[in-house]
């Protein structure tokens, strides 16, 4: 081979970016051998060294390994394998720093204690199919052993908490709050009730599942009471009591009369439960779901018009 085909260790380092000491380093690890050595006995790089270092440096720069890339050059391991591997193991990395830096971002804005932080920490890493466990636990646990309604226990299970890779303060605080929330003894009980009142109906004949209609009904009557700023005892309130009563009387085929007013109560003070409402908003915090009204003081207001009017 011609001297003039060759190039010095320092021609070398010019060319491919990478320090003597890296070279030498190559070399000495068998990664990229010198290709001669010449009567002085210093290094001499061919242009076949030259590509191999180039790609020794390319793949260093992605962050590919020694092992990975000494397998590569001996051609046991195709680039399109090693690249498809490592873009897995970055997105992992991309995700959990991303998380990271949404849980240095909640700190920032809510100032916690130490073990609010180490538990923010925890709760942000768990895997979506983590997350989707503990609300399925918590499905199981309270609907499980009751023969609830179905439409409901259906709705619940299928909308899980889905937090995104990168997921902003106020989803991570979401997911915190709905996470500590189904782990709750005292809301896990009450929802126990619900489903165990639900039971109780389903047995004595109310199969009907549920009713959008009559709830969409509740929201603007009652809301529209409530804008008006009519109390719930007053007489004011007693034809939006009435129009509503009338359509629940429709909608389960019972007569309208003092009994269904009872019933109706009953079923608001079941399900009447501020935190059940927050369970549903924070769910949609964390899913990035369009925002919903509040309900809470429109059935409070429908309860309170009920027990005015059956007391």
């Amino acid at each position: 081979m011609d001297d003039d085909t060759l190039f010095t260790i320092g021609e070398i380092a010019e060319r491919t970016g990478l320090t003597v000491k890296a070279i030498r380093f190559y070399a000495d690890r068998g990664i990229v051998a010198p290709t001669t050595l010449n009567p002085a006995g210093h290094r001499r790089y061919d242009t076949a060294a030259l590509a191999r270092l180039e790609l020794v440096r390319t793949l260093r720069t992605l962050g590919i390994d020694l092992a990975t890339v000494r397998r590569v050059l001996a051609r046991e391991a195709s680039m399109t394998e090693v690249a498809a591997t490592h873009a897995d193991a970055l997105d992992v990395e991309i995700r959990t720093l991303r998380v990271r830096r949404a849980v240095l971002r909640a700190v920032a804005a809510r100032e916690p204690t130490p073990p609010e932080m180490d538990l923010m920490h925890r709760l942000a890493t768990l895997s979506a199919a983590e997350r989707h466990r503990l609300i399925q636990d918590f499905v199981d646990d309270t609907f499980g052993r009751y023969a609830a309604n179905p439409a409901m226990v259906d709705l619940v299970r299928a909308a899980m908490p889905d937090l995104p890779d990168d997921p902003t303060p106020d989803q991570l605080a979401a997911w915190m709050e709905l996470a500590e929330l189904v782990e709750d003894n005292d809301f896990r009980d009450a929802v126990r009730r619900m489903a165990e009142y639900q039971a109780r109906e389903r047995a004595a004949g109310d199969t009907t599942g549920l009713h959008h209609d009559l709830t969409e009904a509740v929201r603007t009557q009652v809301g529209a009471a409530v804008t008006a700023d009519i109390a719930p005892g007053s007489a004011a309130a007693i034809p939006v009591l009435d129009a509503l009563t009338a359509r629940y009387a429709s909608t389960f085929d019972r007569p309208d009369d003092p009994a269904l007013r009872h019933w109706i109560l009953e079923r608001l003070e079941v399900a009447d439960d501020p935190r059940v409402q927050r369970y549903w908003r924070l769910l949609g915090i964390v899913n990035g779901w369009p925002g919903q009204p509040d309900l809470t003081p429109v059935f409070t207001w429908f309860a309170q018009a009920l027990r005015a009017a059956t007391s």
